[in-house]
C-alpha cells in the first residue's frame, strides 16, 4: 500500500504553489507564500519611444513645485514650529535639547569638497536588443535614451494621466509585463504553468471597483493562473502581525493611509488615505539639506540614481532619538553612471528629526505641492456597466418598480398623489447623502486646506469606529507598517502625540504602538499576511478560478471576496 503524505508535506507543496503578490508605488514584493522574504524590485517599466514618438518620464520622487514666497515663508514657519518644539523637549538624562544653528552647519558644508575614489567612469545601460527595460535596470539607463518611463502605481493607485500610457488599459499591460518578468526571471516560473499556480493579489484598503476588476481580468484570463483572491492591505497587514484588531496605519512610498480591523474585516467608515507618503519626507529633507549647503551640489532630482541616492541618505541618516542633538558629520558616496565616484562629508543637525516630523506638520510636505485625502467612495458612486447588481442600475430599477407600483395604486386618486415628486424626494435623498460623503471627506483637511497629520488621521479614523467598545480597542492597539517610516524612536512619538489627543473616556486603556511586529521589516508585513491567509484552511472559500470569474465576473466578488463589495 502506497503511503499517504503527511499533512506537512501537503501545506508545504500547496504554500509552494501560491503567488503573493504586492504592488506599490515604489517597489513591487512578490515571491511564493512558503518563502520567507518576497523578492523586491522597483515598480517600474521603460518602453522605447516610438521613431517620432512623445515622450513621458515618471519620476521616482514626486516632483517639488515652483516655490514661491509664499510657499517659502511657509516651509520656513513649520521649520521652526518643529525646531521650537524639539528645543523644549528633554533628552533621557533630563537635560534639555539644544540645537546648532544653520548657518554654522552651512559653513562647514560650504567648506567641504569631495574625496575622489575612482576615476574610471561606468558607462549607461544601453540594452540595444531590448525594447522594454523592467525593475531596478531601469535606473541605469542614459536619462536622455530613447526609452519613456512609467511607475504603474502612484499614490497608491493606478498611475492614470493624459500621456503617453496613462490610460487604465496601459496601466494594465504595464503591471503584466513587469509581474511575468519577475515571475520568469526571479521565481524561475514559466508563464506556460501558470495554471498550476495559485495568486493572492494584496489591494489598497480604499479601493476602485473597476480597477479590481481589471486587476482580476489580468491574473486569471490574461496571465492565466489556475485562481487568485483579492485581500485588502490592512487585513493582511493584521495578520501578517498575528494580531486579531488594530488600528493600521501604512505609510508608503507616496500614500498614508489609516484604517481599524477587526476580525478581518476592514471597516469602510474608518478608511483614509492621504497623498503624502516616505518620498514626499524625502524632498522635505532635500530642502532642509540644501538650506544648510548640501555639498553635493550636482544633484538632480529628475535623475533616478539621484533620487534613489537621496532616499537612502534620507533612510540612512533620519531619524527621532531626542538623545542626538549638535551637529554630526555623515559620509556618503556618489557612485553614478558617467561620473566620477567620489565620496562626500556634510554635516547635519535636527535636519535629520525635522523631515520626518513633517508626517505630522504638513505643510513641509507641501513642497510637493497641495494633497488631497480620500475616503471610501460607496457603491453608488462607482457604477459598473458590466454588473447587473450595481448600486446605480438597482436605485433606477427600483425607482422604477416604485413608479408603476404607485401608479397603479393611485390611479383613483392622481389629483392627491404626483409621482413625479416622489421621484424628487429620492433625488433630494441622494444629494443629502453625497453632500454627508463630502463632509466625511473634509474631516481630514483643516480649515485652511491643509492635509492634516498622522496622528490626527489615527484620531479620525478610530473616532469613526461604529462603538465605543471598538474605539477603546483600536487605541489599545496601533500597527504600524510600510516601508515610509523606517525611523528610529518615530513610534514612540506618534504614541505620545496620540497618547495626548485621547478622549477622557479611553484613557484607561493601554496605548501600545507596533512598529515591527515579530521583529519583522514592516515594509513586508502586509506581503507575509496574504501568504498566511493563503495556507489558512478557511482560505478554500475565497479561491475565484477563471472559469467561475468567466461566468459571473464581479458577481462572484460580490459573493466570494472577504471584504463588502
Amino acid at each position: 500500500m502506497t503511503p499517504q503524505p503527511q499533512p506537512e508535506f501537503v501545506e508545504q507543496v500547496q504554500a509552494h504553489m501560491i503567488i503573493i503578490i504586492h504592488p506599490g508605488s515604489l517597489n513591487l514584493r512578490i515571491g511564493r507564500a512558503s518563502d520567507i522574504n518576497p523578492h523586491r524590485i522597483l515598480n517600474a517599466i521603460a518602453r522605447r519611444r516610438k521613431p517620432l514618438g512623445k515622450t513621458y518620464r515618471d519620476t521616482v520622487l514626486p516632483g517639488t513645485v515652483i516655490k514661491s514666497k509664499e510657499l517659502v515663508q511657509e516651509l520656513e514657519d513649520c521649520r521652526l514650529q518643529i525646531s521650537h518644539t524639539l528645543q523644549s523637549c528633554l533628552q533621557s538624562d533630563g537635560r534639555r535639547r539644544y540645537a546648532t544653528p544653520p548657518q554654522q552647519i552651512s559653513a562647514f558644508n560650504r567648506r567641504s569638497t569631495p574625496e575622489i575614489l575612482d576615476n574610471a567612469v561606468k558607462s549607461y545601460y544601453n540594452p540595444t536588443d531590448l525594447n522594454v527595460v523592467i525593475g531596478d535596470d531601469v535606473l541605469q539607463l542614459n536619462p536622455n535614451a530613447d526609452f519613456n518611463l512609467h511607475f504603474p502605481i502612484r499614490r497608491g493607485d493606478f498611475n492614470l494621466h493624459g500621456g503617453v500610457g496613462g490610460s487604465i488599459t496601459a496601466v494594465v499591460a504595464d503591471l503584466q509585463e513587469i509581474w511575468e518578468h519577475v515571475l520568469k526571471t526571479q521565481l524561475k516560473i514559466p508563464l506556460s504553468d501558470l495554471h498550476l499556480y495559485k495568486a493572492v493579489l494584496i489591494v489598497p484598503d480604499i479601493y476602485n471597483r473597476g480597477h479590481l476588476r481589471e486587476l482580476m481580468n489580468l491574473l486569471l484570463l490574461k496571465m492565466g493562473f489556475g485562481s487568485c483572491f483579492l485581500v485588502q492591505d490592512h487585513v493582511a497587514a493584521t495578520f501578517g502581525a498575528g494580531l486579531g484588531y488594530a488600528c493600521v496605519v501604512d505609510v508608503g512610498d507616496q500614500k498614508t493611509s489609516v484604517s481599524c480591523v477587526e476580525d478581518g474585516i476592514s471597516h469602510p467608515s474608518t478608511r483614509v488615505r492621504l497623498e503624502y507618503g516616505g518620498s514626499d519626507v524625502t524632498q522635505a529633507f532635500q530642502w532642509l539639506l540644501k538650506k544648510c549647503a548640501f555639498p553635493y551640489k550636482e544633484y538632480d532630482e529628475r535623475n533616478p540614481l539621484d533620487a534613489m541616492l537621496l532616499k537612502q541618505l534620507k533612510e540612512n541618516f533620519c531619524h527621532v532619538n531626542l538623545d542626538i542633538c549638535g551637529p554630526t558629520e555623515k559620509e556618503f558616496i556618489v557612485d553614478h553612471n558617467n561620473k566620477i565616484t567620489s565620496k562626500y562629508t556634510l554635516q547635519v543637525g535636527d535636519e535629520c528629526v525635522v523631515a520626518p516630523l513633517s508626517l505630522f506638520h504638513t505643510e513641509l510636505l507641501n513642497i510637493t505641492g497641495p494633497k488631497m485625502a480620500k475616503v471610501q467612495k460607496p457603491a453608488r458612486q462607482q457604477p459598473d456597466s458590466e454588473d447587473c447588481f450595481d448600486a446605480e442600475y438597482l436605485r433606477e430599477t427600483g425607482r422604477k418598480g416604485a413608479r408603476e407600483q404607485l401608479d397603479q395604486n393611485t390611479s383613483d386618486m392622481s389629483g392627491l398623489m404626483n409621482t413625479d415628486n416622489a421621484d424628487e424626494d429620492i433625488v433630494v435623498d441622494s444629494l443629502e447623502v453625497e453632500q454627508r460623503d463630502s463632509k466625511l471627506d473634509k474631516e481630514f483637511v483643516l480649515p485652511g486646506g491643509q492635509i492634516i497629520g498622522l496622528d490626527q488621521a489615527v484620531l479620525q479614523s478610530i473616532e469613526r469606529c461604529p462603538n465605543d467598545e471598538l474605539r477603546r480597542k483600536m487605541y489599545g492597539c496601533i500597527l504600524v507598517v510600510g516601508g515610509g517610516m523606517k525611523f528610529v524612536g518615530i513610534g514612540k512619538w506618534l504614541q505620545n502625540r496620540v497618547g495626548l489627543q485621547i478622549p477622557y473616556l479611553y484613557r484607561s486603556e493601554h496605548l501600545d504602538i507596533v512598529t515591527s511586529p515579530k521583529d519583522m521589516d514592516p515594509a513586508i508585513t502586509a506581503w507575509k499576511g496574504g501568504a498566511v491567509m493563503s495556507c489558512l484552511e478557511s482560505a478554500m472559500e475565497l479561491w475565484i478560478t477563471g472559469s467561475e470569474w468567466s461566468k459571473g465576473g464581479v458577481r462572484i466578488l460580490r459573493e466570494k471576496a472577504p471584504f463588502m463589495w
